[in-house]
């Protein structure tokens, strides 16, 4: 059986909704980091490297989606 073209929107909504969940809690994890007295340069880097990577991800996600919706009209 084959996904309806809503079963891949459901999908693709859903990594959306992960991947800002994600990148939320990278966000408050770079708070958190600062709050120290000697927040570490490097976490600081690496949480940034990884909200790059889900900006990334989330804009191919909103083309795939844009694409399906397209598909169901």
């Amino acid at each position: 059986m084959a996904l309806s073209n809503q079963d891949k929107i459901s999908v693709v909504q859903q990594h959306i909704k992960n991947l800002q969940l994600n990148k939320y809690n990278l966000e408050v994890s770079i708070v958190e980091e600062n709050a120290l007295e000697n927040p570490a340069q490097s976490t600081l880097d690496s949480l940034n490297s990884q909200i790059s990577d889900i900006v990334a991800k989330l804009a191919a996600l909103d083309t795939e989606l844009t694409t399906l919706q397209q598909a169901g009209q």
